[in-house]
């Protein structure tokens, strides 16, 4: 990238979160010092005490966005700039992080890397899940790290129906099953028993939940697969969660279309030496010695 002296950066924030609002509140000051424009939308504005840039317009003059929070605000920034070819780049003030990465004590550092072009962006495609009713679709939704079937709080077991291009593959009983992007590796398909898949791996994670025979195992799928998940028998306690923020209430019999977008993406700034297995080394605590 080129360094570009007319960026406008925006800020995308948890402002449930006190680390976030300071490290915002630092930005803010540096920004100012350096003369470069940084846009909030309403929301994050208001809290801050700073000019508000509406939804609409943010989304039309930000060249790229920083995201202050965990991966959770991480993925509902990804939400809100569906469309707007806006790269994004995490300041972890959360747990794990995954996806927010950058380092909260290197904030400053990090952006004038990014004024200065230093950066790369690795496109991340997203799912593509669209719900039907009676042949009616009654949703269609996108999910950057999973869309997942699961029982409700009550229920023992779902039985599910899982299909790949039309053809009838398992009927499947268990707490539920994750269908994830490699993005999503790391999240909730990694903690079902999940393989940990490079997000410039074209495919589709399947894992099922805490399934009821030894013989489901979680499965690799190509990025031109479908998958079907049909709810079967009299269970009413059904959800299907979208990259486990928002979620939409399953009914037996409904129908659940999957695949690997291929148009839908989103950008994720990267900076030099922190790549994806840095990242890995750095959170699994890989190649570290132990006493």
């Amino acid at each position: 990238m080129n360094k570009n002296n007319n960026l406008k950066i925006g800020m995308l924030i948890n402002t449930k979160k006190t680390e976030a609002l300071l490290i915002a509140e630092r930005l803010l000051r540096w920004s100012k010092t350096k003369g470069i424009p940084m846009l909030l939308p309403p929301h994050e504005a208001h809290v801050l005490g700073t000019p508000e840039v509406p939804d609409e317009e943010w989304k039309k003059n930000v060249d790229v966005a920083i995201v202050l929070g965990g991966d959770g605000t991480f993925l509902r920034a990804a939400r809100y700039v569906i469309g707007a070819n806006i790269p994004l780049y995490g300041i972890n003030a959360g747990q794990l992080g995954f996806l927010s990465c950058g380092n909260k004590d290197e904030a400053e550092e990090d952006l004038e890397l990014i004024v200065k072009g230093e950066y790369t962006i690795q496109s991340r495609r997203l799912l593509h899940g669209e719900i039907y009713r009676e042949d009616s679709k009654k949703h269609q939704l996108f999910a950057l790290n999973d869309l997942v079937v699961t029982k409700g709080s009550f229920a023992r077991l779902v039985s599910l129906g899982i299909y790949v291009n039309g053809r009838h593959l398992t009927d499947l009983r268990a707490d539920g099953v994750v269908i994830s992007t490699p993005t999503g590796s790391t999240a909730y398909a990694l903690s079902a028993g999940g393989p940990i898949v490079p997000p410039h791996v074209p495919c589709v994670i399947l894992a099922p939940i805490c399934a009821h025979t030894l013989y489901s195992r979680p499965m690799i799928l190509s990025d031109n697969d479908i998958i079907t998940i049909v709810p079967e028998g009299q269970n009413r306690e059904i959800m299907l969660t979208q990259d486990g923020q928002l979620g939409y209430e399953l009914l037996p019999g409904d129908r659940i279309d999957m695949w690997l977008d291929k148009e839908k993406t989103i950008s994720i700034i990267t900076l030099r030496g922190r790549d994806y297995y840095a990242l890995l080394q750095e959170k699994f605590k890989w190649g570290h010695t132990y006493e």
